[in-house]
């Protein structure tokens, strides 16, 4: 069959799951930490290819593309959750002139 994932299966496996963890970690504490709308939709981002990454090396491992395929169709996804993410966040800052949700408590009816 040949040597596919040559460079992916070089590096050692822990190596992606210690980078993956560390990069989830950071958005978790962007997330829980941070007030700004935007610095929060990227830390969300960032957890989301984190996974990927680790989903990634997995499959890259495992010698089938069957993960690659699903961290794709994730991605694409990913990217629409951060269009409409966007647009909200455009909308409440028009409304409020400002990006910190902790003003955004105000809406609750």
């Amino acid at each position: 069959m040949g040597e596919v994932n040559t460079f992916m299966q070089s590096v050692p496996l822990e190596y992606f799951i210690i980078l993956s963890s560390v990069l989830f970690c950071l958005g978790v504490l962007g997330v829980l930490l941070r007030k700004n709308a935007i610095v929060i939709l990227g830390c969300v981002e960032l957890m989301l290819n984190s996974v990927n990454l680790l989903l990634a090396a997995f499959s890259a491992y495992n010698g089938n593309s069957d993960g690659q395929l699903l961290v794709f169709f994730i991605m694409v996804v990913a990217a629409a959750e951060v269009a409409v993410g966007l647009a909200i966040i455009a909308m409440l800052y028009r409304n409020t002139r400002s990006v910190d949700v902790s003003i955004f408590n105000k809406l609750r009816g």
